[in-house]
């Protein structure tokens, strides 16, 4: 901690007040899967549910991040590490504030998944495992990314020739391979509503 740094967190509205004030508990959706298993879609099907239903929502998608926020970060270990800890950061203010975060991250590696845990709270902290195989996400190549990175022009392309570490033991696991959008949008949403409500 800088010595010349003196916090004022413990002097300020605390979480308690704010959910108080929203009628709702604040949580982060920590949702991670590969490129293309439907993590965005998802996100942004979650926040229009909770958002008719007068919930407060923030959503956090990578692509919008590394356009802004994280824009000088590129896709080595050390990027993608701080990339998730500048996310995590994030979500922790807006979860402070009594909101429903939903970040849709890819997240590949368990170390990192644990970094945003650590930083947001264990307690305000739900994994959402999106899955989809490597094979079903290159079909759907939404992004044009899957045919780039097997022609050899994107490296370290996660599933590809970087890793991706499947949680052992998320929140939920929603398998867009097997079930339709809306189905695993049900799911979520009544999940989600389970660990909101006062």
């Amino acid at each position: 901690m800088n010595e010349h740094i003196f916090s004022i967190k413990d002097t300020l509205l605390q979480k308690e007040d704010k959910e108080t004030m929203l009628g709702h508990k604040g949580v982060v959706l920590w949702m991670c899967g590969l490129s293309g298993s439907g993590k965005s879609t998802l996100a942004r099907a979650l926040e229009n549910t909770l958002y008719k239903k007068g919930i407060q929502t923030k959503l956090l998608d990578g692509d919008n991040l590394r356009s802004g926020i994280n824009s000088n970060l590129s896709f080595t270990n050390e990027d993608r590490t701080e990339n998730i800890r500048r996310a995590a950061e994030i979500a922790k203010l807006f979860v402070e504030n009594g909101e429903v975060v939903i970040c849709s991250l890819i997240s590949p590696t368990k170390q990192v998944r644990l970094q945003a845990k650590t930083i947001i709270g264990a307690e305000d902290y739900l994994e959402v495992f999106i899955n989809a195989s490597f094979e079903v996400c290159a079909q759907r190549d939404v992004k044009g990314l899957y045919k780039k990175a097997m022609a050899g022009e994107i490296k370290n392309f996660t599933g590809l020739d970087a890793p991706f570490e499947a949680p052992a033991a998320p929140f939920l696991e929603l398998n867009t391979s097997e079930n339709s959008i809306e189905e695993c949008r049900i799911e979520l949403v009544n999940q989600v509503l389970k660990k909101i409500t006062l």
